[in-house]
C-alpha cells in the first residue's frame, strides 16, 4: 500500500481494450505541489481524471487523507479541478461563476459573498465581479477558473495544462500567481503539463510519465540535472543522447563517434550549450543555424547522427554547409542508466 495524503496504489486505467495507465503507485504529502510531466498519450491527464472521479479505474485504489475515494462520486470527493479550456459559464458574471459551487452546496448568501470576495482579492480580480467572461482577457479568465475551484476549499486541487492557452508573458505571470496561491492556501496540487519549464518553475516534485508508468520522479533540480534515461534526458533538454559501447558513442541507428575519455555509464547526454563548437576532435557539417537572441543554435550532421549545439550570440558564426570542429566533453555530460 502506498502511503500519503493522496495515495494511488496499483492504479490501472483503460479506455476499452487500451490500457492507458498500468499499475501506477504514487504518493503525495499534504501541501505538496506535484507536476505530472510527459508527452501527449503518456497517461498524465488520464491519471488526473481518475483522481477527480471522471474515470473509473480498472484496478487499484485512490485514497485521499486516508479515505478510499476510488468509487466515490466526483462531487463528493472534495477535489477541485481547473480545466485547460477554463470552462466558465458565458452567461454568468465573474461573481456568479465563482459562487456556482457554493450555491450548489447550499452555502448561505452572506457566506457566499464573503468567500467570493476573499478569493477574488487573492487572484487580483476585485472590482471585476459584474463582468462576463467575454469581457475578460485570457489571463483574467484563468484567474476566475482558479477562484471558482479554490472558493469551495478543496483538499486537493487538480490543474490540467491550465496555462497552455495563454501567451508567453501571461504564462510567466500566472506561474508566479499559482505558486503564490498554493503557498498561501496550503492546498495540495497536482499539475498536469507537457512543458518542462512550467514543471521546473512550479513543482516541489516532478513525476515524468511514459506510456502509462512513472519513468522518473524527484525534486526539480534532480530530474533536471540527473535524468536517469534518455527519455527523461530529452524531455529535460538534453538533445544529444548516445549509448556508450566499446569506447565509442553510438546512436540508435548504429552510427558512432570515438569517445574521448572513459565513461562510467551506459549512456551519455548533452544539452546544446554543453557541446563545444570551433574546436575538438570531431568534425561535422552545419545543417542549419537559428538566432535565439542571447545565443545561436546550430544543427550539426555528425558521424553519430544529428547533434544540436548552442553558442553565444557574439561568438564566431558558422555558415550552413560548412565543416566545423566540435567536442562532446565528458564534463558537460549527464550519466544515464539507460540509452532508451
Amino acid at each position: 500500500m502506498t502511503d500519503g495524503f493522496l495515495a494511488l496504489s496499483g492504479l490501472t486505467l483503460a479506455y476499452g481494450g487500451t490500457v492507458a495507465v498500468d499499475r501506477l503507485d504514487l504518493a503525495m504529502a499534504e501541501g505538496e505541489l506535484v507536476a505530472l510531466l510527459g508527452p501527449s498519450g503518456c497517461g498524465k491527464t488520464t491519471t488526473m481524471r481518475a483522481v477527480a472521479g471522471l474515470l473509473q479505474p480498472r484496478a487499484g485504489t485512490i485514497r485521499l487523507a486516508g479515505r478510499d475515494i476510488t468509487h466515490v462520486p466526483a462531487n463528493k470527493r472534495g477535489v477541485g479541478l481547473v480545466f485547460q479550456s477554463y470552462a466558465l459559464f458565458p452567461h454568468l458574471s465573474v461573481f456568479e461563476n465563482v459562487a456556482f459551487g457554493l450555491r450548489l452546496a447550499g452555502t448561505g448568501r452572506d457566506e457566499i459573498g464573503r468567500r467570493v470576495a476573499e478569493v477574488l482579492a487573492m487572484v487580483g480580480l476585485t472590482g471585476f465581479e459584474r463582468r462576463l467572461p467575454k469581457e475578460l482577457s485570457g489571463g483574467q479568465q484563468q484567474r476566475v477558473a482558479l477562484a471558482r475551484s479554490v472558493v469551495v476549499r478543496p483538499r486537493l486541487l487538480l490543474l490540467d495544462e491550465p496555462l497552455s492557452n495563454l501567451d508567453a508573458r501571461l504564462r510567466l505571470e500566472m506561474r508566479s500567481e499559482l505558486r503564490r496561491l498554493q503557498r498561501e492556501l496550503g492546498v495540495t496540487m497536482v499539475y498536469v503539463t507537457h512543458d518542462q519549464a512550467e514543471a521546473l518553475a512550479l513543482a516541489d516534485r516532478i513525476v515524468v510519465m511514459r506510456e502509462g508508468q512513472i519513468e522518473q520522479e524527484g525534486p526539480p533540480e534532480t530530474v533536471y540535472t540527473r535524468p536517469r534515461t534518455a527519455f527523461v534526458a530529452r524531455f529535460m533538454g538534453f538533445e544529444t543522447c548516445l549509448a556508450v559501447n566499446g569506447g565509442r558513442l553510438v546512436a540508435p541507428d548504429g552510427r558512432s563517434l570515438p569517445l574521448e575519455g572513459a565513461a562510467d555509464a551506459p549512456a551519455l547526454a548533452w544539452r546544446p550549450h554543453g557541446v563545444v563548437l570551433g574546436r575538438g576532435p570531431h568534425t561535422a557539417r552545419v545543417l542549419g543555424r537559428s538566432y535565439l537572441g542571447q545565443s545561436v543554435e546550430y544543427l550539426l550532421e555528425t558521424d553519430a547522427g544529428p547533434v544540436k549545439a548552442e553558442a553565444a550570440a557574439d561568438a564566431p558564426r558558422f555558415e550552413p554547409g560548412t565543416t566545423v570542429a566540435f567536442d562532446l566533453p565528458l564534463a558537460a555530460a549527464a550519466r544515464l542508466e539507460s540509452a532508451a
